[in-house]
């Protein structure tokens, strides 16, 4: 078998460095009109969820939670920002990635299942005005005991079930050798299987959770393998959008895509002991819980890492990036910092106060923008303007300065014992430390709120011009 490795030679009169390709080319029209259906799935999602997160930030934080006793549905809100904002939002881009890669095969699948995933959106969106939603904050995917909330919770899980069997029963498209293309088109059936794993999770857990756990408990064990088995296909899809926005922005790097192959394989390589978790180890139990937070803290580490500090050193060693292109080398930046400092503060963790939320939002915000750069990237690919602009180039660095505002203020308050999953006077800020860290959490989150806002906003802008043209043809 021939050995593509897409190289880039740049001679010097010193050294002869060779540098590597990672990028892939445009589908068919089909696949273009799929892919455009998850991106504004997922934009749906953040819409919806932002405004949902400004009651969150805002009754969090000091002085304004005074005014406005929301503590009850600072809850709710909570529930439905992060269902919105992480689950749909990350899996409609999920979606995004499989559907740009996709081939013929069973076409109509991919259809319905786009089609269940927005129905079940719309549910879970209008779930907490139907009635008493009596919420859950439950581990990954927090609850509102309502039939309306389940009802959507399902149908879109379905949907993503599908998505999920019809990519991995799709016949691969695969270039000749062992080239950047084929190993991004690898990475991309990585992230497919880890989401195998997470449904396979989900039903084991499902069927051995003893009848004695009720309410949050029972979420909690329910939501734990499949919430810590995700977050392996969550780093894969946006390890494939690094090594995507590092090529075209011009960080090419000086790893070759056999190696990068090797490294996915091993991120998916700790999956392997998730059947052995579940046959050694009863659902209920507190070592079931004890080895799948063992499993994500050192396995998701294996592959992201080197591939991380590929990226880092093709950044520096390649700083201005290519023409019209600093928009996705900014996200790309941002992303690589704040996933970078999330799993940092992973490591402070010592009990269960706001250095938790400090560390997985800075993990989700990380794989978030590595999200939004491909989304700048694909806009013109899929019929769009391409985004620029003084607004656009301002985005990146106000969402992830805001972001790391935020999960700094939250990492510093979880180390003067402000307790997580609080608000109002329920957080007891009683010392400057605890008053200074969640006033800067709430500024930071303020910020990003803008951030996100402005991402929305040029999005739509590229996208109105030429929206009809996209759909009709």
């Amino acid at each position: 078998m021939s050995l593509n490795n897409n190289p880039i030679s740049n001679s010097t009169a010193d050294t002869d460095t060779i540098r590597y390709h990672f990028d892939l080319p445009l589908p068919d029209r089909d696949a273009q009109r799929m892919t455009a259906g998850w991106v504004f799935l997922g934009l749906a999602a953040l819409v919806v969820g932002g405004l949902f997160s400004i009651l969150v930030v805002l009754s969090r934080t000091p002085f304004f939670q005074e005014i406005i006793p929301w503590i009850d549905f600072f809850r709710t809100a909570l529930v439905v920002h992060v269902d919105l904002t992480v689950l749909v939002w990350f899996l409609s881009f999920a979606g995004v990635f499989w559907s740009y890669n996709s081939t013929n095969r069973c076409r109509p699948c991919g259809s319905v299942a786009l089609f269940l995933a927005v129905v079940g959106t719309v549910i879970i969106t209008v779930s907490p005005f139907t009635g008493e939603s009596y919420p859950l904050m439950s581990n990954y995917i927090p609850v509102l005991q309502s039939n309306t909330f389940f009802v959507g919770l399902g149908i879109f899980g379905i949907g993503y079930s599908v998505l999920v069997f019809r990519t991995l029963l799709a016949r691969w498209q695969v270039s000749g050798g062992v080239s950047g293309e084929s190993v991004l088109r690898f990475g991309l059936f990585v992230a497919v299987v880890a989401s195998f794993f997470a449904i396979f999770s989900l039903v084991m857990s499902y069927l051995g959770i003893s009848d004695d756990f009720e309410g949050q408990a029972y979420y909690d064990r329910l939501f734990w393998g499949g919430g810590h088995v995700i977050q392996f296909s969550h780093t894969q899809l946006m390890l494939v959008a690094w090594l995507w926005l590092a090529s075209i922005s011009g960080a090419h790097l000086r790893v070759s895509p056999r190696v990068v192959l090797v490294l996915f394989v091993l991120g998916l390589s700790p999956l392997l002991a998730v059947p052995l978790i579940y046959a050694s180890f009863d659902v209920s139990s507190g070592a079931h819980l004890f080895w799948f937070i063992q499993l994500m803290k050192f396995g998701g580490a294996l592959g992201a890492v080197p591939i991380g500090l590929a990226v880092t050193w093709a950044i520096i060693d390649n700083w201005r990036p290519a023409p019209g292109t600093e928009i996705e080398r900014s996200t790309l930046v941002f992303s690589v910092l704040l996933f970078g400092v999330g799993g940092v503060i992973g490591f402070m963790i010592h009990a269960s106060n706001v250095t938790v939320p400090a560390h997985y939002h800075g993990s989700i915000v990380g794989i978030t923008m590595a999200f939004m750069g491909i989304t700048y990237h694909l806009m013109p690919k899929l019929g769009f303007r391409k985004v620029s602009g003084r607004l656009a180039r301002w985005q990146p660095g106000i969402y992830g300065g805001g972001q790391l505002m935020h999960i700094l203020g939250l990492a510093w308050s979880g180390g003067y014992g402000v307790q997580r999953k609080t608000a109002g006077a329920e957080q007891g800020l009683e010392r400057f430390e605890q008053i200074a860290g969640m006033g800067m959490m709430g500024l930071g989150g303020l910020i990003s709120i803008i951030g996100g806002v402005i991402f929305l906003i040029v999005v739509y802008q590229a996208i109105r011009p030429l929206r009809k043209r996209v759909i009709a043809s």
